[in-house]
């Protein structure tokens, strides 16, 4: 996953994003290193905070910008 590339380039450090997803840093680190799978509705949360894809940050696809949103 991209996380941490995203992270660092954005200048966060993992307490931050950990008190953004409600949840504790060591958690986020387990998130980012790929130890433990990242809840659905917290992989949305950061997607639309670094304003990219679910897919972009799965590295599914190599396109950073978002997709349309739902009228």
């Amino acid at each position: 996953m991209r996380l941490k590339n995203l992270r660092e380039d954005n200048d966060i450090t993992q307490l931050s994003i950990a008190k953004f997803l409600n949840c504790k840093q060591n958690t986020y680190q387990q998130y980012e290193s790929g130890k433990r799978s990242i809840p659905l509705e917290a992989l949305i949360k950061l997607a639309v905070f670094y304003n990219t894809s679910v897919d972009y940050l799965l590295e599914l696809t190599d396109k950073e910008e978002p997709y349309p949103r739902r009228a």
